[in-house]
């Protein structure tokens, strides 16, 4: 024997098949119509048998609604609140695609009511939609964490005052690159965009214990850069307390630099001439100095004052470096370099004073000089000396290969005018082409290009008595 398990269920579905059976059969022939008959169906109440079948439709789609997975939230079959299927505007249900599954931006909860999380802001970082304009939030006075005395506060940017063990490592690289670009505004706002403080004292003396090291040019824009930051970024009294420090220091100072006694004198002459050392300062320092150094230093400084005065002019003390000078000026100190190897036949020291000229992309008015010194000569010293001192100078690399050639073509297109005045200069140009390739600092090209004046013929070869025009 077997028995069947019936639940709730079955005994509700039993009953209701058994009371439509009895509507349908003899109570609606004896014309006895219930009404407000209510019968009920997973759950959900019903007012008459007539909506019976809208009842189990309404259960069964609440059930498929139930069932439905997140990922098929957007393929466009919704319901609305009674349970039907929404359509389209033309009834139809609007179809389903990939694209609009990937885009769609509703909750995968399978709860709420399907709208877009955030209102379709949201997002990593994203604060609200787009357009949306948030105003000035206005302070509470009823808010427990409200402070009156930060009502009218008003926000600066602080900058954090430069560090003792950074100070060298921050000014260094500005002064250097200072002496390639002699900007002195540039150097102004760099410094203005750092909290000196105390600190700013110690600027001039770290410009002046590189400058020491370097050229007379770096010297020249040194004591320019002073003069300019002085009443912008220092003051009167932090210029004083630098050259208080670097007279201390003198006796370091030498050790890198033995001429830094003699410098340091110069560059407090030259403040006390461009107004920014007080001409008093001097005369505090008189018979208060122990150092060796330092009076040294002082004495220099005073000698050059009083040489001012009677015409020295101290703002020209360290001279005008590189391609800053006039090309009339470059031309003359060369010629007077030229002949002061030619009396004394120093080699390294025609080297150096070429070196402090500072002109290298001048070199080839050097070679030019030269050669044309060696035309006008009368004797062969001159030419000996001359072609050993620009082979001596080509391989030392001070005159580069171009600045060489330079030299040598300008000479060859002047040599017409240079015959002029000087009738053998086609010949000993010759000769001193010959050699210069020889001692191997130009190259066959150039000799090649060096120019020959035609020889001359005369009666006695047949012309009819009219002489063979020169050709060059």
């Amino acid at each position: 024997m077997h028995y069947i398990k019936y639940t709730h269920y079955h005994f509700k579905t039993m009953f209701i098949r058994q009371l439509v059976d009895s509507f349908l059969s003899g109570e609606e022939e004896n014309g006895i119509i219930t009404k407000n008959i209510k019968n009920e169906i997973n759950g959900n109440w019903i007012s008459a048998p007539n909506s019976i079948h809208e009842a189990r439709l309404k259960a069964k789609a609440k059930r498929r609604l139930r069932k439905t997975s997140s990922r098929d939230s957007g393929r466009g079959d919704s319901f609305s609140e009674n349970g039907d299927p929404s359509r389209g505007t033309n009834g139809t249900v609007p179809p389903t695609s990939p694209k609009s599954k990937l885009l769609d931006r509703k909750s995968r909860a399978g709860k709420g009511r399907g709208l877009p999380k955030k209102g379709g802001a949201g997002g990593k970082g994203v604060w609200g939609p787009p357009g949306e304009v948030y105003d000035l939030e206005e302070v509470d006075v009823k808010d427990p964490n409200y402070d009156e005395a930060q009502e009218n506060c008003v926000y600066e940017t602080v900058v954090p005052p430069l560090e003792e063990g950074a100070f060298e490592k921050t000014l260094t690289p500005i002064v250097q690159e200072y002496f390639e670009h002699g900007d002195t505004n540039e150097v102004a706002e760099l410094l203005g965009e750092l909290n000196l403080g105390s600190m700013s004292s110690g600027v001039p003396m770290l410009a002046v214990s590189l400058a020491l090291e370097a050229k007379a040019s770096h010297r020249e824009l040194t004591s320019r850069l002073l003069t300019d930051l002085c009443g912008r970024v220092l003051s009167r009294s932090d210029v004083e307390s630098s050259f208080d420090k670097l007279l201390r220091e003198l006796p370091d100072l030498v050790l890198d630099t033995p001429g830094a006694t003699q410098l340091v004198g110069q560059f407090i002459a030259r403040a006390v001439k461009d107004q920014i050392l007080s001409k008093s300062y001097l005369d505090g320092y008189k018979g208060r100095v122990d150092c060796v150094h330092a009076r040294a230093a002082l004495d220099r400084a005073a000698v050059l004052l009083k040489m001012g005065m009677g015409g020295l002019r101290i703002d020209n003390l360290w001279g005008t470096g590189g391609g800053q000078r006039p090309v009339t000026q470059l031309v003359r100190e060369m010629t007077l370099l030229l002949k002061e190897y030619l009396l004394s036949g120093d080699n390294k020291e025609a080297e150096r004073c070429l070196r402090e000229l500072e002109v290298p992309h001048f070199h080839h008015e050097f070679v030019y000089e030269a050669i044309v010194m060696v035309l006008e000569s009368k004797g062969e010293k001159t030419f000996k000396m001359v072609l050993q001192l620009l082979k001596f100078l080509w391989v030392s690399s001070i005159i580069t290969v171009d600045q060489m050639r330079r030299g040598y073509e300008r000479v060859y297109m002047d040599i017409a005018e240079i015959n002029i005045d000087v009738p053998r200069a086609y010949f000993i140009l010759e000769q001193f082409v010959d050699k210069s390739f020889s001692a191997g600092f130009i190259c066959e090209k150039l000799r090649d290009l060096c120019p020959s004046r035609g020889r001359k013929r005369f009666v006695s070869e047949g012309d009819g008595g009219r002489f063979k025009l020169e050709s060059y």
